[in-house]
């Protein structure tokens, strides 16, 4: 319903002459994933799923480098397409797991605009590297013998479930998340920051499962938990 109001507001816009907008509340300039999100980014990122070509335009535009890796077909539901390696500058651990290009770009936009500004705020030193569970598991959700693929099947999700920062200090959702009140603090406000980014966000507020990750994703369903 937002997202349909902005689009009647700026042809209301077009319809009263005004028809240039600044690039940023341009629903037709590509998406720049340094610039703050605004209303328009979610819409910007959705149109990333339907056209891969668009995404990789998006990091080239950007000037953010994304190394592409091949395409990894699957006979039972579990292809890899239009991926790459986790971009930088924070680094993964174990290194630069494979994720489709739409997740690495919510990633980038939360690492710039969600991620960092939290350890800032919250523990005085920036984020150097993320702990991660994996991206690509062919499986069902929730592991079940039968039903949905999960968006791990395809490399559309990422697990996290630690950071450590700058100053050595390091967070896990394990402990973090119920444990001193800055940690607890951090976590909940990087949570609410890749919810502005990821279509589903998963986390120890979700269930027992989710009680040591992060689970982030761009699939077709939205939630933040």
């Amino acid at each position: 319903m937002r997202f349909l109001l902005l689009l009647v507001v700026l042809a209301g816009l077009g319809w009263l002459g005004l028809r240039v907008l600044p690039p940023q509340w341009n629903p037709r300039t590509p998406l720049d994933l340094r610039a703050p999100p605004n209303l328009l980014t979610p819409l910007k990122l959705a149109w990333l799923s339907r056209d891969p070509a668009a995404c990789f335009a998006a990091f080239e535009n950007s000037g953010i480098t994304a190394i592409r890796v091949p395409d990894r077909p699957s006979e039972v539901g579990c292809a890899v397409e239009s991926a790459v390696r986790l971009p930088g500058p924070v680094a993964a651990n174990p290194a630069a797991p494979t994720v489709t290009c739409r997740v690495a770009a919510a990633w980038v936009l939360w690492e710039r605009h969600g991620l960092q500004p939290a350890a800032r705020r919250h523990m005085g030193s920036e984020v150097v590297s993320v702990r991660h569970l994996g991206t690509w598991n062919c499986r069902n959700v929730n592991h079940a013998a039968s039903g949905r693929r999960s968006e791990h099947a395809t490399a559309n999700a990422i697990d996290i479930a630690g950071f450590r920062l700058a100053d050595g200090r390091e967070v896990t959702l394990l402990r973090g998340w119920t444990g001193p009140p800055e940690q607890a603090a951090f976590l909940r406000a990087a949570r609410d920051g890749a919810c502005r980014s990821f279509s589903v966000v998963l986390g120890p507020d979700r269930d027992a499962a989710h009680r040591d990750h992060f689970h982030l994703d761009m699939g077709t369903w939205r939630a933040c938990r």
